[in-house]
């Protein structure tokens, strides 16, 4: 099996950026060399785009309940520059998804129910969970805090 039809192999599945479906090349006994070129002519033919991948990783993750801070991390970590992952976090608020502070109050409300806002340990441990989760303090605050009206 070529390189590329092993690349391929690998993105017919799902995205990857550059840097991950490179990884994954090498660690199959590919060279790095021939892997560098195998990825080069996947993203000329339109298969590997890290736009792309952006966009659908952040979407999944904010799906799943993550937050801006975390979502930016994890696209940091898969070797996409900032441009690219302001675009992706643009491109979800642009289609009405990336309502962070909405997000949060609604993982909140399913995890832990009405009985937030009258246990001030509870409003704690749920702040501690959407900051695990990668959401910034105005999000935590108007998620965790007693009446939606405060």
């Amino acid at each position: 099996m070529t390189p590329a039809q092993r690349a391929l192999g690998l993105l017919v599945r799902r995205e990857h950026s550059r840097k991950e479906l490179t990884r994954k090349l090498t660690a199959r006994g590919v060279p790095e060399n021939e892997a560098g070129l195998a990825v080069q002519r996947m993203t000329a033919e339109g298969w590997q785009d890290d736009a792309r991948f952006a966009s659908s990783l952040a979407r999944m993750r904010m799906v799943h309940g993550y937050g801006p801070i975390r979502i930016r991390a994890e696209l940091g970590t898969h070797g996409l520059g900032e441009e690219m992952i302001e675009a992706a976090l643009a491109a979800l608020e642009g289609a009405g998804e990336g309502d962070w502070p909405a997000i949060a109050r609604d993982l909140v409300r399913r995890r832990y129910g009405a009985a937030l806002s009258d246990d001030i340990g509870l409003r704690r441990k749920a702040a501690d969970f959407l900051i695990r989760r990668g959401f910034d303090g105005d999000s935590v605050r108007y998620a965790t805090r007693q009446h939606p009206n405060d």
